[in-house]
């Protein structure tokens, strides 16, 4: 279950890691206000973040995605003018325990997805849970990503498309390539999903109903009340419907699927069940990474390099097989066109 070659030393670099991690906070949410007061931190800590990015030559636009009657803010990021041309779309929604995060959050990631991939990133920078309704935090990301399929960059209308997200954003992914079933044919445009350690049972998969206080980077014994606090008025059964639970959607028409969860990530089950049923429909690369917490590519680990360099090979093979099916459909179109027009023989003499 992990195509991610990993060494003694980088196993050990891991251990060393996640013991200083046992020393720091747990993130959690209890109440409104901790979120907004993360929030505000996060925005002064990403002061110069469009001249950051301009210096190594990705270019940045601010523009708003209007579909489905909403109005969604949405962060893009191009390679600079050069002799390639972009080869794929990506859709990227953060993560952040639907509390916190914005577009600029994954800068770092999606700057190394234009250069690995010479890809368009979109970012979509949906509203949070501390104002707005889970439904609404869905819906902003829905219409983000009917807006890039249905030509909101018209440049780029024929490329392929990858739907990337994290933690929160994994569900939000999830939730919504379930929902483009509705409109198949911008389903078929999406060439493959990227899902980092995401949520996708929020009645709590087994994982995370046993999630103790020892667990790293979340508040294991708060999981489940903040899932709670994030759908009031529900049962779990309600919690877990589709779309809001992806895990118990209908899966059929899915892409091919990319998934990364460590194995003391209290989300971990949530990646293995969602891999076990996508696979059904389509493939599935599946790497569950040992001594490996919650976010851990946000650290600085050799882990988290390998797994991040992983997936980028991963979504150039699939523009590799991507570009195969395209010419072979194009020279099937063309056989069919030449023996349409080509004479009906003869009589025979």
């Amino acid at each position: 279950m992990n195509t991610i070659p990993l060494d003694a030393a980088t196993l050990a670099e891991a251990g060393r890691f996640n013991r200083k991690l046992a020393w720091a906070p747990r993130f959690g949410v209890r109440n409104r206000f901790m979120p907004m007061l993360g929030q505000a931190l996060l925005r002064v800590s990403q002061v110069g973040a469009d001249a950051r990015l301009e210096r190594s030559g990705i270019r940045v636009e601010q523009r708003i995605a209007e579909a489905d009657g909403l109005r969604v803010p949405v962060r893009i990021l191009r390679p600079a003018p050069g002799p390639s041309v972009p080869k794929a779309l990506v859709i990227d929604i953060h993560g952040g325990g639907w509390v916190i995060g914005n577009a600029r959050m994954d800068d770092r990631f999606n700057a190394a997805r234009v250069q690995a991939l010479d890809a368009v990133v979109v970012s979509v920078d949906y509203r949070l849970a501390t104002r707005t309704p889970l439904r609404g935090i869905m819906d902003d990301c829905l219409a983000a990503a009917h807006w890039v399929l249905d030509g909101g960059l018209p440049e780029y209308r024929a490329l392929p498309v990858f739907v990337v997200g994290e933690s929160a954003g994994g569900h939000l992914a999830a939730g919504v390539l379930q929902r483009l079933q509705a409109r198949p044919g911008l389903l078929r445009r999406i060439a493959g999903a990227v899902l980092f350690y995401g949520v996708y049972d929020l009645a709590g998969s087994p994982s995370v109903q046993a999630a103790g206080p020892d667990t790293l980077v979340l508040d294991g014994p708060g999981m489940l009340p903040a899932l709670r606090l994030l759908t009031p008025g529900m049962s779990d059964a309600e919690r877990r419907r589709a779309p809001l639970s992806p895990l118990y959607g209908d899966l059929s028409g899915m892409p091919p699927a990319w998934m990364a969860v460590g194995d003391i990530d209290p989300l971990r089950d949530d990646t293995l069940e969602l891999a076990q049923r996508w696979r059904e429909v389509a493939d599935v690369e599946l790497n569950v990474l040992p001594d490996a917490p919650h976010g851990f590519v946000h650290f600085p680990t050799r882990m988290a390099q390998l797994a991040l360099a992983r997936s980028h090979a991963w979504m150039r093979e699939q523009l590799a097989r991507h570009a195969n099916r395209e010419a072979e459909e194009e020279s099937e179109t063309a056989s069919l066109a030449v023996e349409a027009i080509s004479p009906a023989p003869g009589p025979a003499r």
